[in-house]
């Protein structure tokens, strides 16, 4: 499966998360990248988002179309099974 840029991130960010050790300055800096990934989710629904927009642009679809086309690219490409 191919990964977009910000699924990269959240890739390594949760890799980042896992390698905390139990320490307190450990447990606080998972914190953080969790809260980093939460916001790379948001950003993942914006990165969607603009892919349909650029998609949809594509002249010789209907909008219609284009749309279901869209949504069964993005799903087979970069969504995981």
């Amino acid at each position: 499966m191919k990964q977009t840029a910000v699924q990269k991130a959240i890739t390594m960010v949760r890799s980042r998360i896992e390698s905390q050790n139990d320490t307190l300055m450990g447990k606080h800096t998972a914190h953080h990248l969790q809260q980093v990934e939460r916001d790379l989710y948001d950003l993942l629904e914006q990165e969607k988002e603009q892919m349909k927009d650029a998609f949809l642009n594509i002249e010789y679809y209907t909008p219609f179309d284009s749309h279901l086309a869209f949504e069964e690219y993005y799903k087979e490409v970069y969504e995981s099974e």
